[in-house]
């Protein structure tokens, strides 16, 4: 757990868990303007996800790695998507992204600003993948090309998104770096990749992001590979972009400290299927399924008593072995007769607390 949990854990009082001429440089945005994109419904969601399903083709049969997975996401809002490696939280995304290549099968719906994008050709997924909808890795060095200058990398993105070229480019890329609050920007454009630090990389591949000024920036494990004191700093950044912008943001992590420093919602996964949602005070004071329980009860509690970490016994299933029922069965203590015959849906009392569990069921 990282330091950032702490002051959220005691903002809401953790309870014990409960069931010619030059081209003009590009000024700074705020996300999808209501003239460049009409909208029926100002509070309708950005990003609407129904009964996703992914399943790839190991060359004899599918094997289903997501099963249904339902989500929305406002403008301005910021969603934390949490879980342990394998449930599904990178791959729902890079679903909608459609970066998950030839052998995967995607049905349901993805809706943005009303529009079922899950079908689109390539041609017309070009323009909203980097442009409406953006991405950035945890691992920079793998995403930067290494035998390209950051300036470089950085006009590139600039002219396949905002259509500036040469001087005009080179100021937007410039711009954009002094954006995320890089010293010495203008040298670093002549920079390296291997001559920046992993925060520096980062920070870089937020500006390449924010080339194409999206609606909605996706971050997959952002902070992963950094130390404390550099992850919030790139923590600091997303918000404050976030707030100048109106962008939506989503969060992927398998750390709840920077779920709880972040995020607004909070859906958590596992094994190819979001088990409870809620805001992220009330997850934290209030989690009903019995695996967010225990993610929370795996944790330190700085402020509390010394006591015990509760580990979760078992492991997550493989996709090619699925237990019948709710996947998380096997694993919990509080499993029912109905929890090893059928998956309950994703459902609550109140419409703002969803949880996938029987228990919960009146």
């Amino acid at each position: 757990m990282t330091a950032a949990l702490t002051p959220v854990l005691a903002r809401v009082g953790r309870e014990p868990a409960i069931h010619g001429h030059q081209t003009p440089i590009a000024q700074p945005w705020t996300a999808a303007p209501a003239e460049s994109t009409p909208r029926q419904d100002s509070d309708a969601p950005l990003l609407k996800i129904r009964d996703l399903r992914v399943s790839f083709d190991n060359g004899t049969h599918r094997i289903p790695v997501l099963h249904g997975v339902d989500i929305d996401l406002k403008r301005g809002e910021t969603l934390g998507v949490v879980g342990e490696s394998g449930c599904g939280k990178s791959v729902t995304w890079m679903a909608v992204m459609q970066l998950l290549g030839s052998r995967a099968h995607i049905d349901g719906e993805i809706l943005l600003d009303g529009e079922n994008i899950i079908n689109l050709p390539e041609k017309a997924m070009t323009s909203i993948r980097g442009g409406r909808i953006a991405m950035i890795f945890q691992d920079p060095s793998s995403s930067l090309n290494p035998v390209k200058t950051i300036g470089a990398q950085l006009t590139e993105a600039v002219a396949l998104h905002q259509g500036l070229r040469g001087r005009a480019a080179r100021a937007e890329a410039l711009r954009l770096l002094e954006r995320v609050h890089i010293p010495s920007a203008r040298q670093r454009l002549r920079a390296w990749p291997h001559e920046l630090s992993g925060g520096m990389n980062q920070r870089v591949m937020i500006a390449m992001a924010l080339a194409g000024k999206p609606d909605l920036l996706v971050a997959d494990e952002p902070t992963t590979a950094l130390d404390v004191t550099i992850q919030a700093q790139i923590l600091d950044l997303l918000q404050e972009l976030q707030e100048d912008t109106g962008m939506g943001l989503v969060l992927i992590s398998h750390d709840l400290g920077v779920i709880a420093q972040v995020c607004d919602r909070v859906a958590v996964m596992y094994a190819g299927r979001i088990v409870e949602q809620t805001d992220c005070d009330t997850l934290f004071r209030h989690a009903r399924h019995p695996y967010a329980q225990g993610l929370i009860g795996a944790l330190p509690d700085l402020d509390g008593p010394i006591r015990r970490l509760e580990a979760i016994p078992g492991t997550v299933p493989s996709p090619m072995a699925m237990p019948p029922g709710c996947s998380f069965a096997p694993r919990c203590k509080f499993r029912l007769e109905r929890c090893e015959e059928a998956a309950p849906a994703l459902t609550g009392r109140r419409h703002d607390h969803l949880i996938a569990c029987w228990r919960n069921y009146p």
